[in-house]
């Protein structure tokens, strides 16, 4: 609860009676006696948005987090008034409101449960130090509750007992429970009784969340100005309360193929024969690799989008040979601009008052990399047009492939709270305010920005852009990667819920640098860390040249071996992730599903951590303890084959797995059809003449899917894809596979290599689309592996 606050002067004030309520199309109106206002909007019907005022008016309704592409509509919208409540139900829910007080009840429409209901509900406190009000709310956990969420807290999955601040932070060498730290996402989801719901708070102020912490059975939420406005988004299944935050905060479009694969990176990788260096000893090593990035040190003195001409004497000649060897590159821009007359950045943004200001006037000064600086204001839409456009010479001339935003907490040296101060003043697209209300969104703005930039100069290609920094709503355009770790096992553990809380808060592009950024892991660490990294959606090793060497070949040999066949893997399963991106995008389904998301009526899962799902079918525990040589982890209930001997596991309990250093535990779902890809050694090195299918047998059905494209471009917006629908039907003495494909883009490849796994039964029969083979037609080979033509409809397999 949360009735204490750093401001005593006066205390906590509560909504009156209700004396008016009003009606417009699907938004109400209720209107107390002390000039309280809460609107209710139908947004869909398992969507309400909740906003309140306390002197009658609204602010201007904007948002940076809300998709304007967002899903509206309901099936059903009723409302009902009686002696104590106003009523309004959807097909999904009932919401009441009390006359008395304004407090909120919401129910399941269905069997009438309470899903979410208010404690004192909507309160607030006058803040006389900035004006405006400290709004909060709160709620009254349910019997049994558990929460989840927040982005990137470096914390346990379940967040019940603890409180958390949203407060971008530049946050070098966190630990497990710092806060706050990077990004600030305040959405959650509640999960009790077997039912999802989640609650997006969308206010950019500092603002607090406290899971039933100072009293045990009170979660609330609050911050330090702005609106108490959220959104109410109902499943019951969690995985469609994720899905319904996505749709109303929005998914990126595709990244082209290259970017799933393996990156490296180091702090900084100069002159251009180090550069070279690295990217010769991959090919050398035959560890695949698809992109090196350069860090500040390519810059002249630090300035942004300058080039050491010392170091890279000739940037354009030295991109382009190393694109000749499948080698993309990109390079870190930061917010801070060097005050130097001499400097054309420095002089555009003055000529044309593009920087932040003081409240009295002012520059924003600050010192970062570049020594002081003045820092664009990325709220401001002239300062964002600006920006994009000088990313033309990177990126279209020279041919760097993509950007990474660092230090746009923004972060600030040799000052106390480490950022701006409170009085810098921001355009806020037309609503002007100071950084109390914009430091949120700042990195989020700066990283729209350099994405519209890439996207203008990349055409017709697809922009690759990573932030630090992020607010709800940043993935639409950018990936992200969880900032400044430290090479610990303790570290290990944390990238690994990080990037299952980033996928469940809307931002599946996600990961870790692998290895550790600051300090240097042993090899056995280096290991693991790569063994989990492969499984993440952003996979980028990346270092700390002040820690020493962090390459695979930094290593002895067992950890190159080990390093190179984990690698692969993840070059193998590109198309099974590259489909898992299309679904994230397209319905917002995670990439990575924690065991809570999997199965959230299985209360096993609701307090594991480190187990999670890869896609639909795979799933994954890292090992994150030195000297393992395996652990114990819980199966989700249903079949299992391990991947490397194709074990045939039940699950729903918990077991031990082997797992020595050149494993990890890796188990596949029955019934799936895993796709895969030849390893290569860079996205578009071979050529693909033939998609591996790997088939585990399951009595019963399971559904699988294929997506592909050109792997890069915007065709398949024009409907050049190929979206392939795999139904798998298996009984005692023969399976069944069916094929549907949408989609006009036409593969490479025309053949499929089935491989059978688990297959209970000596084939005897094959037949596709109702007419039988011989098994020399159609290549049977003694380890179940058959190779047919990718355009079959019906692949039928009899047995004794």
């Amino acid at each position: 609860m949360i009735i204490n606050t750093e401001i005593d002067k006066k205390g906590n004030q509560f909504p009156l009676k209700v004396v008016s309520c009003n009606k417009e199309v699907d938004t109400f109106y209720f209107t107390t006696e002390n000039k309280v206002v809460l609107q209710v909007t139908v947004l869909r019907n398992s969507i309400l948005r909740f906003r309140y005022t306390t002197n009658i008016n609204f602010e201007k309704d904007f948002s940076y987090a809300i998709d304007e592409n967002a899903s509206r509509g309901y099936n059903h919208l009723s409302t009902k008034e009686t002696d104590e409540h106003y009523i309004i139900t959807t097909s999904k829910l009932i919401c009441q409101i009390q006359k008395s007080d304004l407090r909120v009840v919401i129910f399941d429409a269905n069997d009438n449960t309470i899903i979410c209901e208010d404690e004192f509900g909507f309160h607030w406190e006058e803040n006389y130090e900035f004006g405006g009000d400290i709004v909060k709310m709160s709620k009254a956990a349910q019997e049994g509750e558990s929460y989840y969420g927040l982005g990137d807290k470096p914390v346990n999955a379940n967040l019940r007992g603890k409180k958390f601040e949203n407060w971008v932070t530049d946050s070098y060498a966190f630990e497990k429970d710092s806060d706050p730290i990077y990004k600030a996402i305040p959405f959650y989801i509640g999960l009790h009784h077997k039912k999802a719901y989640g609650i997006f708070f969308d206010n950019t102020f500092r603002s607090y969340f406290d899971f039933c912490h100072e009293q045990r059975q009170v979660t609330s939420f609050w911050a330090q100005g702005g609106e108490m406005n959220y959104y109410f988004i109902y499943g019951p299944k969690m995985v469609d309360v994720v899905s319904r935050y996505s749709d109303l905060t929005g998914t990126p479009e595709l990244p082209p193929l290259w970017t799933l694969g393996f990156h490296q990176c180091k702090w900084s990788y100069y002159p251009e024969s180090k550069v070279k260096e690295v990217a010769n000893k991959f090919r050398e090593l035959q560890i695949p690799c698809d992109a090196i990035y350069l860090d500040i040190d390519y810059m002249e003195g630090f300035r942004c989008f300058t080039w050491n001409k010392e170091y890279f004497p000739n940037p354009k000649r030295m991109v382009k040979e190393l694109a000749d060897d499948g080698f993309k590159t990109v390079a870190i821009i930061d917010p801070g601009i060097k005050i130097d007359e001499d400097y054309n950045i420095y002089q555009e943004g003055i000529e044309n008052d593009y920087f932040c200001k003081r409240a009295d006037g002012p520059y924003m000064k600050g010192k970062v990399w570049p020594g002081e600086c003045y820092f664009p204001d990325y709220t401001n839409p002239k300062v964002r047009k600006w920006w994009s456009g000088l990313f033309k010479e990177l990126i279209e001339v020279i041919g760097v492939k993509g950007v990474w935003n660092d230090m746009n907490e923004p972060a600030v040296m040799e000052v106390p709270n480490k950022t701006f101060p409170n009085d810098v003043r921001h355009d806020y697209d037309g609503n002007p305010c100071s950084h109390r209300k914009a430091h949120n969104i700042y990195g989020m703005q700066m990283a729209k920005a350099t994405y519209e930039g890439l996207k203008k100069y990349s055409h017709p290609n697809r922009p690759f852009v990573i932030t630090r920094s992020a607010y709800s709503g940043t993935q639409r355009y950018t990936s992200t990667w969880t900032g400044d770790n430290i090479a610990t096992w303790e570290h290990l553990w944390i990238a690994n819920v990080q990037a299952q809380r980033m996928g469940l808060s809307g931002y599946s592009f996600a990961g870790s640098d692998i290895g550790g950024f600051a300090e240097q892991p042993t090899g056995e660490l280096y290991t693991r860390w790569i063994q989990l990294g492969v499984f993440h959606p952003f996979c980028r090793a990346h270092s700390s040249g002040d820690h020493g060497e962090q390459e695979p070949w930094s290593f002895d040999d067992e950890v190159i071996s080990i390093v190179r066949k984990f690698i692969e893997i993840r070059y193998q399963l590109l198309p099974y992730l590259y489909t898992a991106f299309w679904r994230y995008i397209n319905e917002g389904v995670p990439i990575l599903k924690s065991l809570f998301l999997f199965d959230q009526d299985d209360s096993q899962t609701h307090f594991r951590s480190d187990e999670f799902i890869f896609g639909e079918k795979i799933l994954v525990c890292p090992i994150l303890e030195q000297n393992a040589t395996g652990r114990r982890m819980y199966i989700p209930k249903g079949k299992w084959y391990n991947y490397w001997n194709d074990e045939i596991i039940d699950g729903g309990k918990e077991m031990r797995v082997e797992a020595d250093i050149d494993s990890m535990p890796i188990f596949i779902k029955e019934g799936a059809i895993i796709p895969k890809y030849p390893v290569q050694q860079y996205v578009g090195e071979k050529q693909i003449d033939e998609l591996t299918l790997d088939v585990y047998y399951k009595n019963g059905k399971e559904k699988s899917e294929l997506y592909e494209d050109a792997n890069d471009g915007y065709d398949y917006k024009k409907g050049r894809f190929s979206l392939r629908n795999f139904n798998f039907v298996g009984k005692s003495n023969r399976l069944s596979i069916q094929q549907h494909k949408l989609g006009k883009f036409i593969t490479s490849y025309n053949t499929f290599r089935i491989k059978l796994h688990g297959v209970p039964f000596k084939i005897l029969n094959i037949y596709i689309d109702n007419e039988e083979f011989v098994f020399e037609d159609i290549k049977v080979n003694g380890d179940n592996t058959i190779i047919i033509s990718k355009d079959f409809t019906n692949l039928n397999i009899v047995g004794e």
